[in-house]
């Protein structure tokens, strides 16, 4: 429910401040004709799209588990993410055209001390948002408000690339293209890159080293270093994580002593980390389910 409160408010926060952000950046585009400013501004407005996306996603992973659905809806956020990423490969895409017919057409622009204002407070703000969101789901391990701060970053470099590209525009003719066609770029392997790592988790990627560590530490400091754990299999359903495992008791424990211990790592795991384990009890003498 945390968790989805703060999807809310970095939702919320996002889609005000690039709703603004596009309407300076879109009148300062009409004004000085730059195909730059123009693609920056639809890049901005896409923001607030994917905001408004990951505050569904929010509010649709948070559902609980039902009988189609016994492990949640978690994975809506890695949904969520390619549906981010999608748009953002769209709107690179036809920028990039974009800005290959502004160079063919060798059009000169010039910018104005508005533009100049408008894409300074656009580098703070953006900028800010990303820290913010980064921060938020790095904390709360949200996969979308990742992605989200990340499109965040990829406009402030944007904007940063046009601020700096105006101070030369006066004695080269082709920034304005250039300037399109790199920002392009940016939001194209910005996409890739959130694509390519949701599709990793909704696929079945091997279990992340973090997750891994925590239950063996956790299998340590219960059973001590007398017991083998292997076998072991990380699924991910976005907050939600389910874990399968094995482990080896030595000789002379008794089947009540290995529940009560199997009971305590299932227990800790589950309040501590949200990681649901099911475990696998074996005797030491038990050589068949070695690796």
């Amino acid at each position: 429910m945390e968790k989805q409160k703060i999807s809310y408010i970095e939702g919320w926060t996002s889609v005000a401040i690039n709703t603004i952000l596009f309407g300076l950046k879109y009148w300062a585009g009409l004004i000085t004709g730059s195909v730059a400013i123009i693609a920056d501004a639809w890049h901005t407005l896409s923001d607030s799209i994917t905001s408004l996306i990951v505050i569904l996603g929010a509010k649709i992973a948070a559902k609980k588990p039902d009988r189609e659905h016994p492990f949640g809806h978690g994975k809506v956020e890695f949904i969520v993410s390619i549906i981010i990423g999608v748009l953002l490969f769209v709107v690179g895409f036809n920028f990039i055209v974009e800005s290959i017919k502004k160079l063919k057409a060798h059009e000169i622009v010039t910018y104005n001390i508005f533009a100049i204002l408008v894409f300074i407070i656009s580098v703070i703000l953006k900028e800010a948002l990303f820290q913010f969101a980064m921060a938020l789901g790095k904390k709360y391990d949200a996969k979308a408000l990742i992605a989200d701060a990340w499109h965040h970053r990829s406009d402030a470099i944007a904007s940063l690339l046009i601020l700096v590209g105006i101070f030369f525009s006066k004695n080269f003719w082709w920034v304005d293209g250039v300037l399109g066609f790199i920002v392009s770029i940016l939001i194209i392997q910005t996409a890739y890159s959130i694509i390519v790592d949701s599709s990793n988790v909704l696929i079945g990627r091997s279990s992340d080293k973090k997750t891994e560590e925590t239950i063996r530490n956790t299998i340590k400091d219960i059973c001590g270093s007398d017991q083998k754990m292997h076998h072991l299999h990380i699924h991910e359903y976005g907050e939600h994580k389910e874990a399968t495992f094995h482990i080896k008791f030595s000789d002379g424990t008794t089947i009540e002593q290995a529940h009560n211990t199997a009971n305590k790592i299932e227990t800790i795991l589950k309040r501590q980390y949200n990681i649901d384990a099911t475990i696998h009890l074996e005797n030491d003498s038990d050589r068949r389910h070695e690796k």
